[in-house]
Parts: C-alpha cells; structure tokens; sequence
C-alpha cells in the first residue's frame, strides 16, 4: 500500500473574489523546486492572483514532473481500443441511495451516435464505489447490456482502487459544509482525477459528463465542428453545457496538468470551481460555452444523500438539424472592430458576438470556407437583447463561388435575399449556384449611424459535413 504523507491546507475564501489561500500542502508524490514556489506563494496571495503572476507554461511546466502512471487499474470489462481515438467520453458511477441512471446514459451515447461517430470514440467508465460488490455487479451488467461496445474497444469500464486515495476523514469544513459533503466532493475530486488520469493518452480530446444525462444526437459532429471553429485560437475548455460537470472538453494532453491539480486542492472545494481555477491558470479567462447545449441532466436525485436534484439545462435540443454545421471558415470584414468583439465570434455559437462601428454602404461580412460547403439553410441574427439598435438596418446576404487565389474572397457572388429587422433566415439553398459555395457574403446595402453586433451566423449543410 502506498504511505499518503500528511496533507494540510488552510484556507480563507472569499466568495465575492473566489480567493482561495494556501498554506500548507503536502502532496503524496515527490514535489520539484516550482511547487515548493507555488506553494510559498500561496501563503500570502490565493489563485485569482496567481493566475497572474504564473503564465501558462510556468503552470504547465510546475506540473511536468510528477506522473500517476504507476496506479494499478482494475480493469473491470472491456478491452483498449487498438488505435488513438479522436475523443474520449469519460464518467464517473457510484452507488445511489435512490435510482441509478448509468445504463440510460449509455444508451444515449450509442443510440444517438452514428457507426462512423462511434468509430472515432471510446467511453471510459469509472466506477468509484467503495463497494466492491456493487461495482462488480453494475460491470456484470454493463457487459449484458453492451457486449458489442466493449468487444469493438469503444467501452471500458475501469476501477481505482481504494489505496491509492488520499485521505478522507478529518478534512477542513470550508464553506461551512457538514463533514459528509466535504467527503463526498473530495473523493469525486480524486475519482475524476483518476478517470482522467487512465484516458490520459486515449485519444485527442476528452469530454466530461455526468453518469445521468441524454445526450443530443450526433453530439460528436457536432463537437468537432465546434473545435474546428475554434481553429487558431487558444482554448483549455469548451463547455457544451451549463450545468456541474457535463460536457467539459479538453485537450488531452493539458489530462495530467488537470490530475494533479484536483489532487493537490482535492479538499478545497466542488470539482466544477476547481476546473474554473485550472482554466484561468492556464490563461483562458473568458468562458467557451456552446449553444445549444449537447447534454441534458436526467437525474431526479443526487447521488449525495439521494436529496432531490431536478437540474435542467433550458439550452439543451436533442434535433440534430438544431444544430448547425459552421463548416470551418476564415472571416473577412472591413468593419471596423470594437475591442475584444471579434468577427470570429458571430460564427461561434458562443454567447459572443461581433460588434463593430457603424457601417457603411459597400462594407462587408465575409466567411471565405476551407473548403466548398453544400449549404441547405442560412441563418443570421445581428443585435443582442441588451443593445437592440444595434443591428443591421440594410443589408443582402450572398453566396459565391470561384474562390480567388488569395483566399480571402470569391470572384462571382449570388444574391439569395435581404435581412428584415436585421434578421435573415432561409432554407432550401442547394440549388442557389452552379456549384458548392465556397464564399457567404453580408453586403450592407445602406449606411447607418447606429453600431453593428451580428450576434450569429448559423449554417447547415446538406450533408452535415
């Protein structure tokens, strides 16, 4: 059994600043020189103010040297994919006092993924009861229920066992929370560590959910397209849903700086608030949520006590044709841009919008595509609810073909219709050009004095692609 060394931490939190102060922490694996400075620190300032003075690599670099690849998994049922798969679902299951919803989640996931989706995939389930008994019947039946799964090495379902935990009797009570929440969300902590940790090198990217949710059908295109769009920018997680733990991704390769992290602070506080401070300290400041929400939570009652917990994300849409496909695209405008309101983000499907100054006629709005794009249904919204006058008060939407040798524009465009109220939104565009567009084009037709937000560009395709 490994010897835990003895861990103490003391914090003070502000909730109004979410500063967390660290004085004490001793770690159960080696430390190097940086954490001892990391830890040092932490005894005058908390996170928020080391999210300044540690850029990304020194928090990258801090957590280089320490591995968890000596932790000996039970492999329960199922098989290791023969080759690295684009992205990894990872869920952690434990015993309810109340209804368990594991296998309805499965469930979802298959059905609602096509066999070229699946093939791309791998789901890891971490059953993290300490009851061995229960864990070994839940495997049992998971094996009954998807035997082709675990055979074709798309489902694994895996066990960390119990001595390699750190301790959880006797942990500090912030937030005032009674001592059996406090064990409850520091062994979830470890239990989404060592989940981690195992699909670590699995595949490209990592999704997070809960073990009670439905998922939105083809919910992995729709990711990748997500991640396509984010393409040339810096990002540590996207978030394809607003609620706890569900549909987090991640870089693979930022797994094991994210191990360590919920296990050096596994203590301090909810496993969502500590994933906050890994963003930030790895210098993603803004949050990357997507809409709609791919993920819906299912549960009526938590697994902590079996209190009731009826939790609905009002994002979520499970039609796949509610989703669009934004093939991936350069943006050219020459509006001039306000701030940080990027042209990139009117084709996000984030809650970020484009915002630039008044336009003029002539000014454009341009998506030149990587590649030709068979575009079935356009849809724009320019202004937002807190700045309604903001919006396009003239304007064409076009397509075009014949990409010019620079990229940066098409030779011949298409007219297919004009913004009301500066909203447009047209279907049934196959047929609009001789051949695939490979330009969308919004041309403002008269000039205005108000300012300009294009709050959403959403395109389908007519093959999803």
């Amino acid at each position: 059994m490994r010897c835990f060394l003895k861990r103490s931490l003391i914090a003070a939190i502000s909730l109004a600043l979410l500063l967390l102060v660290i004085i004490n922490v001793d770690l159960w694996t080696q430390e190097n020189p940086e954490m001892k400075e990391l830890r040092r620190r932490a005894q005058i300032v908390g996170l928020q103010e080391l999210h300044a003075e540690w850029n990304g690599q020194s928090f990258q670099r801090l957590f280089n040297t320490t591995s968890f690849s000596n932790i000996s998994y039970h492999h329960l049922v199922g098989v290791h994919p023969l080759q690295k798969k684009v992205l990894t679902v990872g869920l952690c299951s434990i015993k309810r006092k109340r209804e368990n919803y594991l296998l309805k989640t499965l469930r979802s996931i298959f059905k609602q993924s096509t066999e070229d989706e699946l093939s791309k995939m791998v789901v890891v389930v971490h059953l993290a009861d300490v009851d061995q008994e229960w864990n070994t019947q839940v495997a049992a039946s998971v094996a009954r229920n998807f035997a082709p799964q675990l055979l074709l090495g798309r489902l694994m379902v895996i066990h960390a066992p119990s001595e390699y935990y750190p301790p959880l009797e006797g942990l500090k009570r912030n937030y005032n929370d009674a001592e059996d929440r406090v064990r409850f969300r520091s062994k979830q902590n470890v239990d989404y560590a060592y989940l981690m940790n195992f699909a670590a090198n699995l595949s490209t990217y990592y999704l997070m959910i809960e073990d009670d949710v439905l998922c939105s059908k083809s919910f992995f295109t729709a990711i990748m397209n997500a991640v396509a769009s984010r393409k040339g920018s810096y990002w540590v997680m996207l978030e394809f849903s607003k609620l706890g733990y569900i549909g987090k991704l991640y870089h693979s390769s930022d797994l094991p700086m994210l191990v360590q992290f919920l296990i050096l602070f596994y203590q301090e506080m909810p496993c969502d608030w500590l994933l906050g401070h890994f963003r930030l300290l790895l210098t993603q400041n803004e949050v990357i949520r997507f809409k709609p929400s791919l993920f819906q939570h299912i549960g009526l009652y938590s697994s902590f006590r079996g209190t009731s917990n009826k939790l609905k994300d009002d994002d979520f849409q499970e039609d796949p044709f509610s989703f669009p496909d934004n093939p991936p695209a350069d943006i050219i405008t020459d509006i001039n841009t306000f701030r940080n309101y990027q042209p990139q983000n009117a084709y996000s499907n984030t809650k970020d919008y484009f915002w630039g100054e008044a336009p003029t006629a002539g000014n454009s709005f341009t998506l030149v595509f990587k590649q030709a794009a068979h575009i079935s249904h356009i849809q724009i919204h320019t202004g937002v609810e807190h700045h309604p006058e903001d919006y396009l008060r003239a304007g064409l939407v076009q397509l075009g073909t014949q990409k010019i040798s620079n990229g940066k524009d098409c030779a011949t465009y298409t007219t297919i219709g004009i913004f009301e109220r500066g909203h447009f939104d047209r279907q049934d565009l196959e047929n609009s050009t001789g051949s695939a567009p490979e330009c969308v084009r919004i041309l403002v037709t008269v000039g205005q004095r108000e300012w300009l937000i294009i709050s959403s560009i959403s395109i389908w395709t007519k093959h999803g692609s």
